[in-house]
C-alpha cells in the first residue's frame, strides 16, 4: 500500500467514482485513492489515512456541497496541512469563492464542471510536481 493518498470530494457520487476512475487509469498504484461525499465525510478518511502512517498529498473538492463549501473545506485544509495540492472542481462556485481559495487555500487550480480528463490529471500532476521540487 502507498504511503499517499489522493482523495476526492463530491456530494455526487456519479461524480466520485468517475473521478476515481480516472485518477487510478492515469497514475496506476502510485497511490491510494479515497472518495468523501462532504467535507465531514472527508476529515474522517484523512484521519482514518493517518492513523494507517499515509498522507494526503492531493485534494480535488467540488464547492458546492451540504454542509460546508468547498472553498471552507479547502482553507481549513491549506491551514492544517499546507503542503497539501488543491484543486477545486466545480461548475457552480462563484468568482469570489474562487478567489478566496486561491488567496487562503493556496488553491493550485480551479477547473469546470464538466471536466476534461486530460486537463484534470495534467493539472493534479503540475500540482504534484510542485509538491516535489
Amino acid at each position: 500500500m502507498s504511503s499517499q493518498a489522493i482523495l476526492c470530494v463530491d456530494d455526487e457520487q456519479i461524480v466520485l467514482w468517475n473521478l476515481r476512475d480516472q485518477i487510478t487509469r492515469n497514475f496506476g498504484d502510485r497511490f491510494v485513492y479515497e472518495v468523501a461525499e462532504s467535507a465531514d465525510e472527508a476529515w474522517e478518511v484523512i484521519e482514518d489515512l493517518a492513523e494507517d502512517g499515509v498522507k494526503i498529498i492531493a485534494i480535488v473538492s467540488d464547492w458546492l456541497m451540504p454542509g460546508t463549501k468547498g472553498d471552507e473545506f479547502l482553507i481549513q485544509v491549506h491551514d492544517r496541512f499546507p503542503n497539501v495540492v488543491t484543486v477545486m472542481l466545480t461548475g457552480q462556485a462563484d468568482r469570489e469563492a474562487i478567489e478566496r481559495t486561491y488567496q487562503f487555500a493556496n488553491l493550485h487550480a480551479y477547473i469546470a464542471k464538466p471536466w476534461d480528463e486530460t486537463t484534470l490529471m495534467d493539472t493534479i500532476r503540475s500540482g504534484l510536481e510542485k509538491l516535489n521540487s
